[in-house]
């Protein structure tokens, strides 16, 4: 119901509804490859209410508007959650992983309350780990989010199964076959 961030035609008319659809469902391919089960959800998707799965992975793509130095990913913990220490795991996990993968750089000074508060972490079951990510910024990362969304998505997958397989979040990234 909401295109998100809209880039002007000057930047490509890109909107982050579109960026956040295909990198989402090349995360959900990946992991089905994989043979996992992957739902895929829309932001305000029924199925939220009392939603249980191993992990909820939110995916969004940062602002359009030109900021000195906006370049980068954030990722954050749902504050709700029952177990914070496996969404600190969750977060940590997608953090490495993604940016070893993607080589962009963490940009966490600016996780706001819109992030750790965000409107589904409520809605979901208390005992599902979920976290929120932002690929990037949609100006100045423009270019590899809508170039190389599989790169994206192979950073989120690889975070989403460190964290499933319990990996240590210090080793390189896996690798997606």
């Amino acid at each position: 119901n909401d295109s998100g961030a809209v880039c002007p035609e000057a930047l490509g008319g890109i909107r982050e509804v579109d960026i956040n659809l295909n990198i989402a469902a090349l995360v959900r391919q990946n992991l089905l490859n994989l043979g996992y089960e992957v739902d895929l959800l829309a932001e305000f998707d029924s199925r939220l209410n009392g939603y249980q799965a191993t992990a909820l992975i939110s995916i969004h793509a940062d602002s359009c508007e030109y900021y000195e130095g906006a370049t980068g990913f954030k990722v954050a913990a749902a504050k709700s959650t029952f177990y914070p220490e496996q969404a600190g795991r969750l977060t940590n996990c997608l953090q490495t992983r993604y940016a070893g993968i993607t080589n962009l750089q963490l940009h966490p000074n600016t996780i706001t309350v819109d992030m750790t508060d965000y409107h589904a972490f409520s809605e979901i079951y208390s005992l599902t780990p979920a976290a929120i990510i932002e690929v990037g910024f949609m100006n100045l990362d423009r270019q590899i989010l809508t170039q190389q969304p599989d790169l994206i998505a192979e950073g989120i997958t690889s975070g989403i199964l460190c964290y499933i397989r319990n990996e240590d979040v210090n080793l390189l990234p896996t690798q997606i076959p």
